[in-house]
């Protein structure tokens, strides 16, 4: 059977193309960290990119730096994948009709060292959205800095509420690049109703709800190394057993909290075996693992406490805009000291919890006293998605000046490939 793929995209050398951030990589070099060896061919993750050099996150390890070279992609789709991005931003960018400075400096609440981070929205050039291949919908920098989103995508996620894409349309920085863009930041006000009350606070509350979960999921993973560590011929439906009693899951009956308990395990032991980290997948493995002391298994990425500062801002930021009806992004006063205590890893997460949830009654009162409406302009956001389709097409047949006209990127080939 064949496939319509793009050309030129087999044969690629890995080493030829970038590391998005979170791309799962491959060491091609052994480090030490103090006296443990950790190996060729161990998997990690990108979380920092610095010029040639990367901080990769490794589960167990921690975070360690390597020079690109020393690097390869875990999978080949990831390659093409890293491919079709890096190429989409190059010839995409001129297409930004819309730049916004969001994140913690649009906040106030930056720190030496914060990421200039930014949103925005581009537009496909005509030709780019008549042929067989579907043009991107997203735009990425390589390090994960900045991200610009089609106008159909932006305009249909701003209409679900969406934080992410009204924080773009709102702040103050938000820039128009194009007169496209300044049609969108006039029509912003259509995008705004009461739903941000369940896409900002509600959202946020389940988040953190989760986030605690997790934390204590992460809890009961050190405390399983522990037992493995005192005990490495435990079996795995003893382990369970023990699991089951700490669990926060919540379980029909107690055969069933040991069985949740007893996947927990071996997903943990299928996960570290997939990352390297054990030599097979059964708790032997894991056993072998606990056993060796200087062993620290870092936090899951979402369990951070930036994760849970933000979800506590975004109730903040919800409540003031439906009770003011206008946005304030920018935090002041005991609410940003709090904030950045948070932010530090100063208060626990189970403590964001109990704020958050103290924060609910504020946050439907302010509903139900809101002046916004209740559903957003569909009408004026479909007007403003036709306009924008004429104009780009206006531009490409009179062959305007400019990314949308006359210098527009070429479309790409295609070619059958068996």
């Amino acid at each position: 059977m064949t496939d319509l793929r793009l050309k030129h995209l087999a044969n690629l050398d890995p080493q030829a193309v970038a590391l998005p951030h979170g791309t799962e990589v491959v060491t091609r070099v052994e480090r030490l960290v103090g006296e443990r060896r950790v190996p060729q061919g161990t998997v990690g993750r990108v979380v920092k990119i610095d010029g040639d050099a990367f901080d990769v996150q490794i589960v167990g390890v921690g975070t360690l730096r390597f020079m690109r070279r020393e690097l390869t992609p875990r999978r080949a789709g990831q390659v093409l994948y890293a491919l079709r991005r890096e190429r989409a931003w190059e010839a995409l960018l001129p297409c930004v009709v819309l730049d916004s400075g969001v994140g913690s400096k649009a906040w106030g609440l930056e720190e030496e060292g914060s990421d200039d981070d930014r949103r925005g929205v581009f537009v496909h050039p005509l030709p780019l959205t008549l042929g067989l291949v579907a043009p991107p919908e997203d735009l990425v920098r390589e390090d994960g800095s900045a991200t610009y989103w089609a106008y159909g995508k932006a305009i249909r996620q701003a209409l679900r509420a969406d934080p992410n894409t009204l924080e773009a349309l709102f702040v103050p920085a938000a820039a128009a690049c194009d007169p496209i863009g300044e049609w969108i930041l006039d029509a912003r006000e259509a995008f705004v109703s009461t739903e941000i009350y369940g896409s900002f606070g509600r959202y946020a509350l389940g988040q953190l709800r989760r986030l605690e979960q997790g934390l204590r999921l992460a809890e009961h993973r050190a405390t399983l190394l522990e037992w493995l560590r005192a005990e490495p011929e435990l079996s795995l439906d003893a382990v369970a057993v023990k699991l089951a009693q700490l669990s926060p899951r919540a379980a029909s009956s107690e055969r069933d909290a040991v069985h949740q308990a007893k996947q927990y395990v071996k997903q943990l032991y299928r996960s570290m075996f997939d990352q390297g980290l054990i030599e097979a997948a059964e708790l032997r493995a894991l056993a072998t693992f606990a056993r060796d002391a200087a062993v620290t298994i870092d936090l899951p990425r979402e369990l951070r406490p930036k994760n849970a500062y933000n979800l506590l801002r975004l109730i903040a930021t919800a409540s003031r805009w439906l009770r003011e009806g206008a946005p304030t992004f920018e935090v002041e006063g005991d609410l940003r000291r709090r904030l950045l205590a948070v932010k530090r890893g100063e208060v626990p997460i189970s403590d964001v919890l109990a704020e958050a949830e103290a924060m609910t009654p504020e946050l439907e009162a302010a509903r139900d006293a809101s002046r916004l409406p209740a559903r957003p302009d569909v009408a004026r956001a479909d007007a403003l998605l036709r306009r924008i389709g004429e104009e780009v097409a206006r531009r490409w047949t009179s062959k305007a000046a400019g990314p949308f006209g006359a210098d527009a990127p070429p479309p790409p080939e295609v070619a059958w490939s068996e």
